[in-house]
């Protein structure tokens, strides 16, 4: 659970900060490099806290199907909220040497996250399969950032406007992700919750089959 509430946060982060590039693309002030840099330290951190948490935590596995689930519910090293930590520090500590680096640092992050989402997927795909719509949206996040890295040309004369939007599709799809992931869990966790009542019952049933046939004979 702390895991899902830290994808809503992180997500929750991309859509304030695509929006503000989106609104304030065209203003070079320090406020607003000072403040992303504050929202992504505050998720890096959070992130970062909570996957340590949850990776130290006891589980008890009591069926064969709860086993699985434990074993691929295991949190993935959380690579986006390490970035998002540096990303911050430096954007809030130093925005004014930085500032010409700032679609270069953006495409990094979103890079970052798209092979966060990917990892993601690659879990649940030990649960049940992943349709081609889900891979194809990080590859989108992935592809952007890479080009705002290697040629910040392409995306035109306004590269912030363009991550931006990336941002906030980034947000929109780790949602999802994460809905879909909660689905998929609790459909699981239903599954170990009745094989349990299953075995229960057989071993009370089992006793009575016995008496009954010792009566018989």
């Amino acid at each position: 659970m702390k895991l899902i509430q830290t994808s809503f946060f992180r997500a929750a982060v991309a859509l304030i900060v695509g929006a503000l590039l989106i609104k304030y693309r065209q203003e070079t002030v320090t406020w607003l490099t000072v403040s992303i840099g504050v929202l992504f330290f505050l998720s890096g951190l959070i992130t970062c806290i909570v996957y340590y948490v949850s990776l130290r935590a006891d589980r008890p596995m009591t069926t064969d199907i709860s086993e699985k689930i434990q074993t691929d519910s295991k949190p993935t090293f959380p690579i986006a909220g390490l970035g998002s930590l540096i990303l911050g520090v430096i954007l809030a500590l130093a925005p004014y040497t930085i500032s010409d680096w700032m679609t270069s640092i953006l495409g990094a992050i979103l890079i970052l996250g798209s092979i966060g989402q990917y990892a993601s997927l690659a879990g649940l795909t030990k649960l049940i399969r992943i349709r081609l719509f889900y891979w194809l949206m990080p590859s989108v996040v992935f592809l952007v950032g890479l080009i705002s890295i290697i040629k910040p040309d392409w995306l035109g004369t306004a590269p912030l406007f363009i991550i931006g939007w990336t941002m906030m599709l980034y947000s929109i799809v780790e949602c999802i992700n994460t809905f879909k992931a909660m689905n998929i869990r609790r459909r699981i966790a239903r599954q170990a919750s009745q094989s349990q009542q299953d075995a229960v019952s057989v071993t009370e049933t089992q006793p009575m089959e016995e008496i009954q046939r010792e009566t018989t004979v």
